[in-house]
């Protein structure tokens, strides 16, 4: 199977179109707020006051989702969702309920269990992806991770994250920080961060190369979980992952984080907030986050150093 480069994102334009017509894709609103915490200005988004009743059940639908005995939403999935196939395993719908526009799902095209290892194939689909336009990819390895769908799915945003209210801001909150990564055979950690992850950058070329950029990505991912104590290289690709984790992922780096635990009180935590970005329902999930500070919620649910 083909895919035509150059149109993922004209092909999520439209999807995204055709989907809102027909009311099949539903955006969640919010209201967006930077908070400093860290030396990081993470972004909080809170429901939209004006309604947060109808988010609330959306968010509820997607948090429950997954987590007990419900209809797998990939297979079948919803016609209008479709955006693109990507390869022979994997295609491309629509996240349905979307904080930040043109979220993508990259999804299995068989059922395989979220908390799979990522194989070859994965890296194959999501590195055919992450070329066509400036964006973070990312997966949320198993339900303490944040994953709300048991049915394997990497996910995609555009980049910036957020607007950026100049041209010097980064494209990622926690970018500035990868800038002092200190490497060891080319495994990375990052000073500033205060809990067990590993770091990886990529030559700027790299994502160019079709036939290379996969299989060194995955290679990295496979050295990062051994560095973390997770899985062993040695463990086949066919494996269960041995614990929770979150795996962000650009054209020029990839990081990767154990988690102990999905939630810092009522407020789930997925790879976005590892990013810098994490979501409040009501005022009172707000003042938590303010009080305890974006990095006090991502130490508590994943291994502080």
């Amino acid at each position: 199977m083909h895919f035509e480069r150059g149109t993922l994102m004209p092909k999520t334009i439209q999807a995204t179109k055709r989907a809102l017509a027909s009311g099949a894709l539903q955006p969640i609103t919010t209201e967006s707020t930077i908070v400093r915490d860290a030396g990081v200005d993470f972004q909080i988004r809170k429901l939209s006051s004006l309604t947060r009743k109808a988010e609330e059940k959306k968010l509820r639908q997607v948090e429950s989702a997954g987590k007990n005995e419900k209809p797998n939403p990939f297979f079948p999935y919803e016609r209008e969702m479709f955006v693109s196939d990507i390869s022979r395993t994997h295609l491309c719908l629509l996240n349905k309920f979307n904080v930040i526009d043109h979220h993508l799902l990259i999804v299995t095209r068989e059922f395989e269990d979220q908390e799979k290892l990522l194989n070859i194939a994965d890296f194959e689909a999501i590195c055919t992806c992450i070329p066509e336009f400036e964006s973070l990819a990312f997966y949320n390895g198993g339900e303490e991770a944040g994953a709300s769908q048991k049915h394997k799915h990497l996910q995609m945003i555009p980049l910036p994250m957020g607007k950026p209210m100049a041209e010097k801001d980064p494209r990622v909150p926690m970018e500035p920080f990868f800038k002092k990564a200190r490497f060891e055979k080319g495994l990375g950690v990052i000073p500033g961060i205060p809990f067990l992850h590993s770091f990886a950058e990529f030559s700027p070329d790299l994502s160019n190369n079709s036939t290379e950029f996969a299989p060194a990505v995955h290679h990295m991912y496979r050295r990062m979980l051994h560095k973390v104590g997770l899985n062993s290289l040695n463990d086949p690709q066919t494996g269960t992952q041995s614990g929770p984790y979150n795996l962000l992922l650009t054209r020029e780096w990839m990081l990767l984080v154990p988690r102990s635990r999905e939630f810092f009180g009522p407020i789930s935590v997925n790879a976005l907030g590892f990013a810098g970005a994490l979501l409040a329902k009501n005022g009172q999930e707000m003042k938590l986050l303010l009080e305890q500070g974006g990095m006090g919620v991502l130490l508590h649910t994943a291994h502080p150093l």
